[in-house]
């Protein structure tokens, strides 16, 4: 199979589960980008960025003109992560290969159990802990290339009192824009993506996240939860499992 037949069929498997609501999400990219693709981590981890803002902006937009995104909350959460996101975009570059690849797998347990036991969240939060959440989600992001949609929406949610009907529409904006301000953060390092393979994917990506927006439609929100979620935490288990 040439690189760019399997450049679109990662992108495609990718974008499925960025439309599927409740799913796995952008943590899927970074993945298939290293394992499929064969990039470096820390050129996967730039690559996905890439990824993330567009398919947030693209996403946002849809949320913002159904009414489902609460912009000052939004905005509050995202300016506590630019600095950490900007920060951790910078540093990502300098860390070496194997210490991305188990934080990558530490993260997608993370993802991968949140999904198979979430909850319904409760509203209870204060504006240090607003500060203090949306700080770590930028560092996260910008470490690790991820839009950490699966941290925002129950963080938005549970601090900020933002309805679940809104916080997945509020958490777009949030992960677009630490991811723009990482992607700012690593314009200066010699970590360059293959855009002949990236381009394609990314095209893919969108047209997948579209599409993955009927089937999900056929299937229940807790089974598509589930799916990921086994999914995310066999991701891990063979990052881990990698030399």
């Amino acid at each position: 199979m040439t690189p760019l037949i399997l450049a679109l069929l990662a992108g495609a498997v990718a974008g499925v589960s960025l439309g599927a609501p409740g799913a796995g999400g952008s943590i899927l990219t970074v993945p298939a980008l290293v394992y499929l693709l064969g990039f470096t981590p820390a050129a996967a981890t730039t690559a996905s960025l890439v990824v993330v803002v567009v398919m947030s902006v693209t996403a946002l937009v849809a949320h913002a003109r159904a009414g489902d995104v609460r912009w000052r909350a939004g905005l509050l959460f995202a300016a506590a992560g630019l600095l950490p996101a900007a920060g951790a975009g910078a540093l990502s570059a300098r860390v070496p290969a194997v210490v991305l690849t188990l934080l990558l797998a530490a993260v997608a347990a993370l993802a991968g159990l949140h999904l198979l036991h979430r909850r319904t969240p409760r509203g209870n939060g204060t504006g240090a802990r607003a500060v203090g959440a949306g700080a770590g989600l930028g560092a996260v992001t910008g470490f690790l290339g991820v839009g950490g949609g699966f941290l925002a929406v129950p963080a938005l949610a549970t601090v900020l009192a933002v309805p679940m009907s809104a916080a997945v529409g509020t958490s777009l904006l949030v992960v677009g824009a630490n991811a723009l301000v990482s992607l700012a953060g690593r314009a200066f390092t010699a970590v360059h993506p293959d855009l002949s393979l990236l381009l394609p994917f990314l095209a893919a990506a969108v047209l997948g996240a579209w599409d993955g927006r009927r089937p999900a439609a056929r299937v229940s929100a807790g089974t598509l939860r589930r799916v990921f979620g086994a999914v995310l935490l066999a991701v891990a288990m063979g990052a881990t499992a990698m030399p």
